[in-house]
């Protein structure tokens, strides 16, 4: 539940980046302690990510409730993906058309999957038979990168709220 006091906008941009901050000094802390084989490690960074796709969840549907437009929302998710480990945000319709994103790249995903393997994983948080997905880093369907991703299921309306890491950035996880 959103603090109470948070009145405007802006407050909401200022309790979205602290909790951002917060999140981040977690990942600092609970990896920088540990020693973790990669697969621990990949763990880990799943859990952190479930974390931050709530966040985004819980953000999105108070920015739209305070009649934020999308674009303003995408752009606060790119400042967020340009100062953070989450290199991508995918957040959908109830009909799977990613309409809030930090990337600007057109894209919908499937239930079928036959037409997209790595994607249509994440269709069970829209019809509500799954309320959280990880999925271990693998290739993905629009350019070939192989991503980490973890989604949760909208806390107002069906949708996909997805967060991206890309294997560059889990090469340093050992």
């Amino acid at each position: 539940m959103m603090d109470p006091r948070v009145t405007g906008w802006w407050d909401m941009v200022i309790v979205t980046r602290r909790l951002v901050a917060m999140l981040a000094l977690l990942t600092i802390v609970g990896t920088g302690s540990l020693p973790a084989r990669a697969a621990d490690c990949e763990d880990l960074v799943g859990r952190l990510m479930v974390g931050e796709a709530l966040l985004a969840a819980q953000f999105v549907a108070f920015a739209e409730k305070a009649g934020v437009k999308p674009a303003e929302i995408n752009a606060i998710l790119k400042s967020i993906a340009e100062k953070s480990a989450i290199e991508e945000f995918w957040i959908t319709d109830s009909f799977g058309r990613a309409y809030l994103t930090n990337t600007g790249i057109d894209f919908t995903f499937s239930a079928d999957p036959a037409k997209q393997p790595q994607a249509s994983a994440f269709w069970p948080l829209i019809a509500g038979g799954k309320q959280i997905v990880i999925q271990g880093a693998r290739k993905r369907e629009i350019d070939d990168r192989v991503f980490k991703y973890v989604g949760v299921a909208g806390v107002d309306k069906p949708r996909i709220v997805q967060v991206g890491v890309g294997a560059e950035n889990l090469a340093n996880c050992k």
